[in-house]
């Protein structure tokens, strides 16, 4: 078996073995750490020894392992007489005889257990794309834009919280799950994006992120099939992650929409996200996910640039914008703006934001700005916007597209 697919394979399994083990045992944070060293050693062992029978047994069995060592060597430390007694896991944080086996997936499990109400809201999100979505800290912290010991300390008071509160790992009750969404939703938005955009890294795209992140989606559609949002959301990622076949290159490149050969695209998922938004938006309350699918889905039926709906999307924007005012929608709606009404009238909006402040050192305004500039016909001030993102940029590959960009245009 190739290394990148026992990577991807290991990257998959992470958060079911790490809800097995928090189900099992508790001790939310020591559990984290022993499923990272059974991680580990499977990194190193599975493709010199070849892929186990039961890969998820054996990192729940190696892992388990690990845990009643680090569990042993703190009660060690403590030189407690009545140390047994105390590490004794409570009666509902064990899965009863046959109650659970060890192939289920507790993985909304602890997404939910993640996003608990008792976390602040920063904790929950950095807590969830860690344990649930396998980003390391310093990918959760460029995604938070602070620094990675500041995320470093953000998670370890979750943990901390978590293991302090006596939470139970078990889904909420059904009364509890609406107010518990918006942060699971959020969740698993940043998780797809970390796929689709990778922040650092030499490859644009993480497959592995996208999937679990549309897996997860699934899981909590099946779980509350009623919510609007969780079904806006699920055909938000389907159609978005249509796309991805075609988005880079064979080198890796990143290949824009415009540019993208559509006949690529995945039209199993397009059919099926387009029907999504359609059932979603039947139920007449559209939230940010339900808008921001239909305009992927506008973006999906189109043949070509040319034949897109730019007017209804500017308008579909105008709506999101009511939603959610956040300066990434209001750039996506400059775009939109300006593919509709022309680059100065697209111009005018990405001012707004960069006095906003928000996005002064995020790769994505000027190179928003550029595009503009050079649909307008002022290649040097594109030119050099291009290469201001690009030294903005964290990822290779839009780096090299960015400075690619600066490199074509000439004064002329």
């Amino acid at each position: 078996m190739s290394e990148p697919t026992v990577e991807d394979l290991l990257r998959r399994l992470a958060p079911q073995v790490l809800g097995a083990l928090v189900r099992r045992y508790g001790h939310f944070d020591t559990a984290e750490d022993a499923t990272q060293e059974a991680l580990i050693a499977a990194a190193t062992r599975w493709p010199r020894d070849g892929l186990p029978a039961n890969p998820r047994g054996w990192l729940i069995t190696v892992a388990s392992r690990r845990l009643t060592d680090l569990l042993r060597a703190e009660q060690a430390r403590r030189q407690r007489e009545d140390v047994v007694g105390q590490r004794v896991v409570a009666e509902w944080r064990l899965a009863p005889s046959g109650h659970r086996s060890t192939d289920s997936d507790d993985s909304l499990i602890l997404l939910f257990l993640c996003c608990h109400p008792s976390l602040s809201p920063a904790a929950q999100v950095a807590l969830t794309l860690r344990a649930v979505g396998g980003l390391s800290t310093a990918e959760v912290a460029r995604a938070f834009l602070v620094p990675e010991q500041t995320m470093t300390r953000r998670i370890s008071r979750g943990k901390q919280r978590i293991r302090d509160s006596g939470l139970p790992f078990a889904m909420p009750d059904p009364a509890e799950l609406p107010g518990r969404l918006a942060t699971v939703l959020r969740v698993l938005y940043l998780i797809f994006n970390e796929g689709y955009a990778s922040t650092s890294g030499p490859g644009l795209l993480r497959a592995d992120l996208c999937a679990e992140a549309i897996r997860l989606a699934r899981l909590l559609r099946r779980t509350m099939p009623d919510a609007a949002e969780v079904t806006g959301l699920l055909a938000l990622l389907l159609l978005t992650d249509a796309r991805a076949p075609a988005r880079t290159g064979p080198y890796g490149e990143l290949i824009p929409m415009a540019e993208q050969d559509r006949s690529r695209w995945r039209a199993d998922q397009i059919a099926e996200g387009t029907a999504l938004v359609v059932e979603a938006l039947r139920r007449g309350s559209p939230g940010p996910y339900q808008v921001q699918a239909a305009i992927a889905a506008l973006h999906d039926e189109a043949s070509g640039p040319e034949q897109t709906d730019w007017p209804q999307i500017a308008m579909l924007y105008e709506v999101l914008t009511a939603m959610d005012a956040s300066p990434l929608v209001a750039l996506n709606r400059a775009v939109a703006v300006a593919m509709a009404d022309g680059p100065d009238a697209g111009l005018a909006l990405v001012e707004k934001v960069a006095a906003d402040g928000r996005l002064a050192r995020d790769a994505r305004l000027p190179a928003v700005r550029a595009h503009l500039l050079e649909r307008r016909g002022d290649p040097a001030a594109a030119r050099a916007e291009y290469r201001t993102a690009a030294a903005q940029a964290t990822n290779l590959a839009q780096q090299r597209y960015l400075n690619t960009r600066a490199d074509r245009l000439t004064d002329g």
